[in-house]
């Protein structure tokens, strides 16, 4: 593989796993943060345990599948921003030539 691409491929890959970390960190501080809000608010223990449960089951099933999504990336990028890079240079290519032909269609005619 190209060292362009490869360095391509790494760049989205990295920006992605930022975000995944990222988004993960703002659920938990989120969670976080209702929590402590909602369990002030309320006397019955039942109540607090039932919040407690949910919101731990909540937290550790997200984390998982977004540690899992990560490793799953890591292991097949080559193929999955391969494909996106394929993708977004088409993209690219096409939307020039029809830049290139609108200029030509636009521009004056000379004789």
């Amino acid at each position: 593989m190209e060292h362009t691409i490869r360095k391509r491929i790494d760049r989205m890959f990295f920006r992605d796993k930022r975000m995944a970390q990222i988004a993960l960190l703002l659920l938990w501080v989120t969670f976080a943060y209702v929590y402590f809000a909602i369990t002030s608010q309320t006397t019955d223990t039942s109540v607090q345990v039932a919040l407690s449960i949910g919101a731990g089951a909540v937290l550790i099933f997200n984390s998982a599948s977004i540690l899992a999504m990560i490793r799953h990336y890591a292991e097949d990028k080559d193929h999955i921003y391969g494909l996106d890079i394929r993708h977004l240079d088409e993209n690219r290519a096409a939307k020039a030539e029809l830049a290139k032909r609108e200029e030509e269609a636009l521009s004056p005619v000379v004789e």
